[in-house]
């Protein structure tokens, strides 16, 4: 998951693991998503995504090369969340809760009730649409706006994607420095969340 600070608009990719190269691919279709990259991208603490925090002092890290490499890419600096500061990851904590509260419980239920379980690709094969039909049309309670309405400005302030891009496979659908904000969960929290058992 990936929310913009400035519109709080969000990309939402479910995967069964948080490996390196799944955080690569979520963030690159995230850019695409959002249309641009914004100058820092703040992240979680993951392991696939830092190797060492302080590694060459006090906030310099050791990222690992695979994130530095899609950084020179794409233009923008990596930075992280600070341990146990709420208000750092905020934006996407309350967005996970109104996300499992909004899209996951319901789409989990509505599966049930026809037999069918929920996977990785029925989740993904979803969250486009609810996101652009839902989550972005929604009042946002800290911004007083439409998440769409704000990521439509944000776009013009965000560096340009490089050339070429990689086909757009989600929905069609923004410089301050606005961070990402961090990539987590993969679909086992949401099962733990459920309560979905194999």
């Amino acid at each position: 998951m990936a929310t913009l600070g400035y519109s709080r608009a969000t990309f939402v990719r479910f995967s069964e693991r948080e490996r390196q190269e799944d955080w690569i691919q979520g963030l690159e279709e995230a850019f695409e998503y959002f249309g641009g990259v914004p100058k820092e991208v703040l992240f979680d603490n993951a392991k696939a995504i830092m190797i060492e925090r302080d590694a060459y002092g006090e906030g310099e890290h050791r990222w690992n090369p695979a994130l530095l490499t899609a950084a020179k890419k794409y233009s923008f600096k990596p930075r992280a969340c600070r341990p146990y500061r709420a208000k750092t990851k905020g934006k996407v904590e309350r967005f996970n809760a109104y996300l499992k509260s909004s899209f996951v419980t319901p789409l989990a239920a509505t599966l049930k009730q026809h037999g069918l379980n929920i996977t990785v690709d029925v989740l993904n094969g979803h969250i486009g649409a609810w996101l652009e039909t839902v989550a972005h049309q929604r009042t946002h309670a800290t911004t007083g706006a439409k998440p769409q309405v704000l990521l439509d400005e944000e776009r013009f302030t965000l560096q340009p994607l490089p050339s070429p891009t990689r086909p757009v496979t989600t929905l069609t659908t923004s410089d301050n420095v606005v961070p990402l904000e961090s990539f987590q969960h993969p679909l086992s929290t949401y099962d733990a969340l459920l309560e979905v058992r194999p």
